[in-house]
């Protein structure tokens, strides 16, 4: 038998359908495994997972799809598509990288719509998970566009559930891709700002993080994380002209596409965020982007509609002292009810944002 290792896992979009892909180390071949998926991506991470080389057989795809979907119809498995030949063994290591591009159709719209205004534009169907991935992002717009001035750091996913209910998989998924996503693009194109002394990041975090929501403990922390790495990177990279900022968007997106609307209270709610659409969002980022704005860094913005909102950031209120050093009864005694009057409610986003978008 013939064995075949593979370099790389691909999730990709082909006639408007998903497909796994893997990439053969030896001949940089790819071979599409599985058509027809909505659930590709999580199929490729499967895959990653069979340590010991295995035939990759319709029986070996079957079984992946049954444990991953129990509720898949059998007829919906007759669908597998084979491209390997049944006599081949597929060594996936663990160190295969996965390289999920589902979005490319959407990427490739965005390139039609710019270029069709008469702008230039390049589509990259790389990850941000990835650092070489990342990197190849920014590779890809110094090779289009013979240099990089800008960085909106936009990728973003949900895995929204109760936090005694999320699982490993839902926290890391969602840091990975928010928080982790923004420092690989970021760091990538970091050397090239440095190295022209001039550069711009525009970094998407959320009210969800920035004042609180509930069933998104991954979510709040990737984007108070972003805070937090924006306003390092501004620090970090002042001295070379490059400036780091922050907007939490109020918009209607494919992110957030699939909230319920059962029930007439959120078809109400729906409606009312579908006003605010990502256009009132790209504005702000421009004139973010922009050398009128070189002066501005550090900072964290807010869109909602058409209203734009600066936020505070974190600095004390309160101040106790005792020259003879606190003890825990001394901090109840004294500290807790002298503070109590100026400690902050435990809100929600939507409670501080409690009107109607305007």
């Amino acid at each position: 038998m013939h064995e075949m290792v593979i370099e790389s896992i691909r999730v990709s979009l082909v006639n408007y359908q998903r497909v796994v892909i893997l990439r053969v180390k030896e001949t940089g071949k790819y071979l599409p495994i599985w058509i027809g998926s909505h659930e590709a991506d999580s199929i490729a991470y499967k895959l990653q997972e069979i340590s010991a080389p295995r035939p990759l057989t319709h029986d070996l795809l079957h079984d992946v799809i049954t444990e991953l979907f129990p509720d898949t119809p059998k007829a919906g498995l007759e669908h597998i598509e084979m491209a390997i030949e049944l006599d081949t063994i597929v060594v996936i290591p663990a160190t295969a990288n996965i390289i999920c591009k589902v979005a490319n159709g959407v990427a490739d719209e965005v390139v039609s719509e710019i270029t069709n205004a008469g702008g230039e534009a390049v589509a990259s169907y790389a990850t941000v998970t990835d650092w070489d991935a990342a990197h190849e992002i920014v590779e890809t717009a110094l090779s289009f566009f013979g240099r990089i001035d800008a960085v909106v750091n936009n990728a973003g996913n949900l895995r929204d559930a109760i936090f005694h209910k999320m699982t490993e998989e839902d926290f890391d998924s969602v840091i990975d891709v928010h928080l982790k996503g923004t420092f690989n693009v970021s760091r990538a194109a970091a050397t090239h700002f440095r190295a022209q002394t001039s550069g711009c990041f525009v970094n998407m975090t959320s009210t969800s993080g920035l004042i609180g929501n509930f069933g998104q403990a991954n979510y709040a922390a990737a984007k108070l994380g972003i805070v937090g790495l924006s306003k390092s990177m501004a620090l970090d990279m002042g001295r070379f002209r490059v400036r780091s900022n922050c907007i939490a968007p109020f918009a209607w997106s494919r992110l957030i596409g699939t909230i319920p609307t059962t029930t007439e209270e959120q078809k109400a709610r729906v409606a009312k965020i579908q006003q605010m659409t990502p256009d009132k969002i790209s504005p702000l980022a421009i004139a973010l982007i922009s050398d009128a704005a070189q002066d501005v860094t550090g900072q964290i913005f807010g869109v909602r509609n058409n209203e734009i909102f600066l936020f505070n950031q974190p600095r004390p209120t309160r101040f106790a002292h005792t020259a003879e050093g606190w003890t825990p009864d001394l901090v109840l005694e004294r500290v807790i009810p002298a503070f109590q009057s100026d400690f902050l409610p435990l809100e929600r986003s939507g409670d501080v944002f409690s009107w109607d978008p305007m």
